[in-house]
C-alpha cells in the first residue's frame, strides 16, 4: 500500500486502531522511524510482553511492519507504513460508527494538546514562533466542494510529506490541525435552501 492510495478502515482496523497506546505507538513510528518493542516499552513505561503484542496487531492490520533492514536475530524493528488512513465518512452499522468516532475522537483529542503545549510554551520555540500559522476563515461549499476540498488539503499534505529518515537539515515534525464542517449558527433547518446570505 502507497501512501498515495486512500485506505478506508473497516470495522477491524478501526478496532484495533482505537487501543490509546496502539495510537501512541504508532504516531511515534510515523514522527521518529523504526524501533524495537523494547524501546518502545521503556518510552511508554509498558510491559515489554504487553508491547510486543500491540506492535503485532498494528502490524496484523498493516499500520506497521517489521523493518528487515535494521532488524536482526531477536531483536525485530518495525516501522510505520506510509498511507493515507481514512475513517469511514458514516456508516450505519453501530459497531463501526462507534470505533470510527473512537479514533476520531483521539486524533482530535491529540491535535488539541499539541496545540496547546504549543500555545503554553511558543516564546521557546524561536525561529519557530515566527513560521507557525494560525488560521481562522469560512467560505460556502456545496457537500461535493466540501469533498473536493478536503482532497486538495490532503494533497497539498502528501505534497509537503516528509517521513523519519528523510528530513532536510533544520526540519522538525509539524503538526497540522484541519477541521472543515458547517458552522452551527446555520443549519439546514435555520435557513431555508435558496435564500439570501
Amino acid at each position: 500500500m502507497t501512501r498515495n492510495e486512500p485506505r478506508v478502515l473497516d470495522v477491524d482496523a478501526l478496532k484495533a486502531l482505537a487501543h490509546s497506546l496502539r495510537q501512541r505507538m504508532l504516531t511515534r513510528l510515523q514522527r521518529e522511524g523504526p524501533a524495537t518493542s523494547a524501546e518502545l516499552a521503556a518510552e511508554f513505561r509498558t510491559d515489554r510482553g504487553a508491547t510486543s503484542y500491540h506492535l503485532r496487531q498494528l502490524a496484523r492490520f498493516g499500520f506497521i511492519e517489521e523493518d528487515a533492514g535494521r532488524s536482526a536475530g531477536r531483536r525485530r524493528y518495525w516501522r510505520a507504513v506510509p498511507q493515507d488512513l481514512r475513517l469511514p465518512r458514516r456508516s450505519d452499522d453501530p459497531e463501526v460508527a462507534a470505533a470510527a468516532e473512537e479514533v476520531s475522537r483521539q486524533w482530535f483529542d491529540r491535535g488539541k494538546q499539541e496545540l496547546e503545549d504549543y500555545l503554553r510554551d511558543r516564546e521557546a520555540y524561536s525561529e519557530w514562533a515566527d513560521a507557525v500559522m494560525h488560521s481562522y476563515g469560512g467560505t460556502r461549499l456545496t457537500p461535493e466542494e466540501l469533498k473536493q476540498f478536503g482532497e486538495e488539503y490532503i494533497a497539498l499534505l502528501k505534497r509537503w510529506h516528509r517521513g523519519p529518515g528523510e528530513d532536510t537539515p533544520g526540519a522538525r515534525h509539524i503538526t497540522v490541525l484541519f477541521n472543515a464542517f458547517p458552522s452551527t449558527a446555520e443549519t439546514p433547518e435555520q435557513k431555508p435552501a435558496g435564500s439570501p446570505s
